[in-house]
């Protein structure tokens, strides 16, 4: 695979690796960080990229298992949790612009309360839209389960905001 090959198969995946990253370490820097090395880490393996079947599935399971390992090997506890999603339109006001921007960042933190594979699962399949074979793949985990981990955070979400409903 030489480097235009590279960049027209490999590169347009960089948003999507980007926040599976971010999704796992919550610290945009080392998302970054991550991503470049799944980058490198594919480069020097571009010969044996042709025998992958599905390339963005390897792409964001070489990204997970790397934001984990990086995770892990973090001294301190991990950061407080950053605006990494933005909700913007060039139609929308600015008053509906607020109002998008607050439940995302209510989503997030929502999602954030959730354990770390029904977080994973649900982003990938709610933002990211992966089919469940793809999730399936990504976290080498079986289907069965997926589906599992997304129903019960799903279960969680509903509730929580039923709960914050109710209160106000």
């Amino acid at each position: 695979m030489q480097i235009k090959e590279f960049q027209l198969q490999i590169l347009p995946y960089k948003n999507r690796l980007f926040r599976t990253a971010n999704q796992v370490l919550r610290n945009t820097p080392e998302a970054e960080d991550v991503v470049q090395e799944v980058f490198i880490k594919l480069w020097n393996k571009r010969a044996d990229l042709v025998g992958i079947e599905n390339l963005e599935a390897w792409s964001v399971r070489v990204t997970k298992n790397l934001a984990i390992d990086k995770l892990r090997s973090r001294p301190v506890p991990s950061s407080p949790i950053e605006e990494s999603w933005s909700v913007e339109s060039e139609n929308a006001d600015p008053y509906e612009q607020i109002e998008s921007n607050d439940t995302m960042g209510h989503i997030q933190k929502l999602m954030s309360r959730l354990p770390e594979k029904q977080r994973l699962v649900m982003h990938l399949r709610d933002i990211e839209e992966y089919s469940y074979q793809e999730i399936s793949e990504v976290l080498e985990i079986p289907m069965a389960q997926v589906k599992v981990y997304l129903f019960r955070a799903r279960q969680s979400m509903r509730n929580w905001i039923e709960q914050t409903q109710l209160a106000h």
